[in-house]
């Protein structure tokens, strides 16, 4: 149990000793720190339900908290708020505590299976500037979720299915006409595909193109794409050729991002589990026939707004995307039993979420108690306000958004520090991290302008600034081993910035727990911002390796090691690295 939820159990059971009942406590940081460290507010709240005055039931409170030396500077203000401040006796020990291993700081949640569903990429297509959020936003929760103790199986979802893989397929035969699993005597022989993972970037653009300039080549289009989902055999061998081919690319830029999946899998991975989907909805009875279509209903007295059926199976057969994610519910229910699912993706999609959530619940195919999320996502834009493009007016791709920021940062790394073999390294993780901070930096369901220039500097709420300043801590822990100082113990309070260091470290686990509560890491990009700029006061402030007094300069450095193990955790939930040198 971390600090900060001891004090809150202790306050709490004041409370009950006091005849006034809680279901929680939570210490929140004054906005009066002349007056206090924390206020309490609760006295209100029990002034309604008791019938007392809060004057009152203030005074019993804080007699009681009196009695506790952990508690400092008790008083009351106003009408009934409590402000308390915390001894230097439980600070210097709360630190002491957590300096041999900063997850002692972390309060774990009761046991979950989550399974988180981010990414999204596009089979046989290039990631552009679209696809950073979902994997960045989704990597960062999904970390977040396993260091508070969830058990997560992350799958990066591909778009493998629909229109995409027609307009592919045809294209390759507009090409490539000789190729042997286009005859109609194909029986599944192996054979080489003539094109490179750099061709694919090409061939889909141009195919789509020419499918919104001729209508015959759209419906052949589609017909490929339906006759791949009915198993035509060479069109299913071509195009899963194509999707390991475009796949080699695709991690490539997922790793460069730090993305992680545990599932390489889409919604191709999805149609073994069809049968059993429609089975389902037959045998609960909730398809009906509208036009040919099979649809749920899923409108319910309450909409305020038009709430469309949810589309099963189309007329001819072919199923839709709701098809498809709806069976890969089946599956995820049949392999893994999560208690939770959650979709990154943006917020577009938050109607079609809702129909597909709607469609799972009715179809009894998830239990009643499981809890289906849709986490939707703002978009990413220009310093002009609108989604990034190149120059020539189509979607920038995503690693050249990330060379983009690679070029920025490498204008800023010190030469004399860092060698020239160490350049292009530094560069790229300073330029992942500056672009993952400033995706991270806002609220996930809001929009935000990314600035290259002034995202990768070194000063500033940024992630080069964050890196910046933990690699000096590094640096300074390193020259006092080097210089043979030890240090092992915090023994006193010398001044405010050492203890506004100590309440900002006690205010971890509430924020963490925030964090995944909203399943957005602004608190958390926020906070690890804070807990820098508040350590960076303190080191200007002190000439820590110089310090005459051994004792006052170990705590110094039992603090800075605090801070620099805090961080480096904090960034790494966030999937941002530190170089050795910058």
């Amino acid at each position: 149990m971390s600090a900060i939820k001891e004090l809150e159990k202790i306050v709490l059971d004041i409370y009950e000793s006091c005849g006034y009942k809680a279901s929680e406590v939570q210490l929140v940081p004054s906005s009066r720190p002349d007056l206090g460290e924390y206020q309490l507010n609760d006295a209100m709240k029990f002034a309604k339900v008791y019938h007392k005055s809060p004057i009152v039931i203030a005074n019993e409170i804080t007699e009681k908290l009196k009695e506790n030396d952990i508690f400092a500077n008790i008083n009351i203000a106003g009408a009934g708020f409590i402000n308390i401040s915390l001894s230097d006796k439980f600070l210097i020990g709360f630190l002491n505590n957590i300096s041999k291993n900063v997850k002692d700081n972390i309060d774990l949640l009761p046991k979950r299976k989550i399974v988180i569903d981010y990414g999204g990429a596009n089979a046989a297509k290039a990631l552009h500037v679209g696809h950073l959020r979902s994997a960045n936003i989704g990597e960062a929760v999904n970390r977040l979720a396993k260091i508070l103790g969830y058990e997560t199986i992350s799958d990066v979802h591909l778009g493998d299915s629909g229109l995409q893989s027609g307009i592919v397929i045809q294209e390759m035969k507009l090409r490539y006409p000789e190729l042997i699993c286009f005859k109609e005597d194909y029986n599944g022989e192996d054979f080489n595909i003539p094109i490179t993972s750099s061709d694919l970037s090409i061939i889909y653009p141009e195919g789509s193109k020419k499918t919104k300039e001729n209508e015959e080549l759209l419906e052949e289009a589609r017909d490929i794409a339906f006759q791949i989902q009915k198993g035509h055999i060479g069109y299913n061998i071509l195009w899963k050729k194509i999707i390991e081919l475009s796949l080699v690319d695709i991690k490539k830029t997922y790793d460069r991002l730090n993305a992680k999946f545990d599932l390489w899998e889409g919604e191709l991975d999805s149609f073994k589990y069809i049968p059993e989907l429609m089975e389902q909805f037959e045998d609960v009875g909730v398809l009906r026939t509208s036009e040919g279509a099979k649809v749920i209903d899923i409108k319910v007295d309450t909409d305020t707004s038009e709430m469309p059926p949810v589309i099963v199976k189309k007329s001819n057969g072919a199923y839709m995307y709701s098809s498809t994610d709806l069976a890969t519910i089946v599956g995820r229910m049949k392999r893994f039993n999560p208690d939770e699912i959650w979709y990154f993706t943006d917020m577009r999609q938050s109607l079609y979420f809702e129909q597909v959530f709607r469609g799972a619940r009715k179809g009894k195919i998830v239990n009643a108690d499981t809890i289906l999320e849709f986490c939707g996502f703002g978009t990413m834009n220009g310093t002009d306000g609108k989604p990034f493009k190149t120059r020539s007016g189509e979607v920038l791709s995503l690693s050249d958004l990330i060379e983009l920021v690679k070029s920025e940062s490498l204008k800023r790394i010190n030469r004399n520090i860092v060698d020239n073999n160490s350049l292009d390294q530094t560069a790229e993780i300073l330029g992942i991290g500056a672009l993952k901070y400033a995706d991270l930096l806002p609220f996930r369901g809001t929009d935000y302008i990314f600035d290259p220039v002034k995202f990768s500097d070194f000063e500033g709420k940024t992630g080069p600034y964050l890196a910046y300043s933990t690699v000096r801590i590094k640096s300074l822990l390193n020259k006092a081993a080097s210089e043979g100082i030890t240090y092992n113990t915090y023994k006193d309070i010398k001044n405010n910035s050492d203890k506004e260091i100590l309440l900002t470290l006690l205010e971890l686990p509430n924020v963490l727990r925030k964090g995944l509560i909203n399943k957005s890491l602004n608190e958390i990009a926020d906070y690890t911002y804070k807990l820098t700029s508040t350590y960076n006061k303190f080191y200007s402030e002190n000439k820590i390796l110089i310090e005459e007094n051994k004792d006052l300069q170990q705590s110094w450095l039992v603090i800075s090691k605090v801070v620099y193990d805090t961080n480096l955790m904090l960034l790494d939930i966030m999937g941002i690295e530190c170089p050795e040198k910058m």
